[in-house]
């Protein structure tokens, strides 16, 4: 841990290796699949799906919360996070196996499928104000009150860090990659992805239109406020991008697409048509991208699309089988 912390101020291939190795016994390797382009209606060769909604608590949050909570201090008080669901589940399970305290803070906006995950991990749950930001600034709140250790979703080191182990694990899995669509909400994912490949693939954001915190940034050349709403407004709207992912996006990121809540939801029944993985609206933007048209590969290019989350009610596995 001492060696692994003395250089974390750096987001690159040797401290994500170092953090791959700490939090490898804690982590899923999630699968890769390759499926024919004319599956979903595509022309060309073969698309590379990341399945990282098979991670433990259903999407890549666990990455980064098992790298903050095995290399950060945790005092008595515990951890406290806020998140639009897939973060507080994540801190929450990582927490619950590593015998520490969670405190975690939504916004009703969250989904009760990720309500339920946090409530069953455990954790002190908080539902309060309408968006992300309403329960971010709750839970700094709760942290300044009670001594915890404050786990942030996307602008922490350690997060990007944990989150581009995503990254060094896909590159083994499909080593000949083009180019990789990653869906963006506070930019944790695609930042820690975009520091490990560093321009060796071109990483390319996709955002709902209701949500365009990078694409916002980008043409501003800073972090700004942007609208916060949309289908995916549980994990994809923050309100506006970190500063530390910002620096790696203007360094490594090629380009940034928009797509509507209907191409999300059209991904979402793609995903079940074609593969019977039922994935979450965030979980489905970087797929809705290419279905849309919204990115168009060249021929012959070698593209990867991460389906990063699973959490929804979309499937009732309730009701009774007619």
């Amino acid at each position: 841990m001492g060696e692994f912390a003395a250089g974390r101020g750096e987001i690159g291939r040797e401290t994500i290796a170092g953090a791959y190795r700490i939090i490898r016994p804690h982590i899923r390797r999630t699968p890769v699949m390759e499926v024919e382009c004319g599956d979903f209606g595509l022309s060309g060769g073969s698309l590379c799906l990341k399945l990282e909604l098979l991670q433990h608590t259903g999407s890549f949050k666990t990455r980064g919360a098992f790298t903050n909570l095995l290399t950060r201090q945790i005092p008595e008080a515990g951890v406290a996070a806020a998140s639009g669901g897939n973060h507080g589940a994540a801190v929450a399970f990582a927490a619950m196996k590593l015998g520490k305290r969670a405190r975690i803070f939504v916004p009703r906006v969250s989904s009760p499928a990720k309500i339920e995950r946090i409530r069953g991990y455990g954790a002190d749950l908080v539902v309060t104000g309408e968006r992300y930001d309403d329960a971010l600034a709750a839970s700094r709140e709760w942290a300044a009150q009670s001594g915890a250790l404050t786990v942030h979703a996307y602008e922490q080191v350690e997060t990007l860090l944990g989150q581009g182990t995503v990254a060094l694990e896909l590159e083994e899995q499909a080593p000949l990659l083009d180019t990789l669509l990653v869906a963006v909400g506070g930019g944790g994912l695609i930042g820690g992805i975009a520091a490990w490949y560093a321009g060796r693939v071109r990483i390319i954001g996709v955002e709902p239109e209701a949500a365009p915190t990078l694409a916002r940034a980008l043409e501003a050349g800073r972090p700004v406020d942007a609208p916060a709403g949309g289908i995916a407004a549980d994990s994809l709207a923050p309100r506006r991008v970190g500063e530390t992912m910002f620096r790696i996006a203007q360094a490594y990121i090629a380009g940034d697409v928009l797509v509507t809540d209907e191409a999300i939801l059209a991904a979402q029944e793609a995903l079940w048509n074609v593969l019977r993985v039922v994935a979450e609206p965030g979980g489905a933007a970087a797929l809705a991208a290419l279905l849309s048209g919204r990115y168009q590969p060249a021929p012959g290019e070698r593209v990867g699309v991460l389906v990063c989350g699973g959490n929804t009610t979309a499937v009732d596995f309730g009701k009774a089988v007619v």
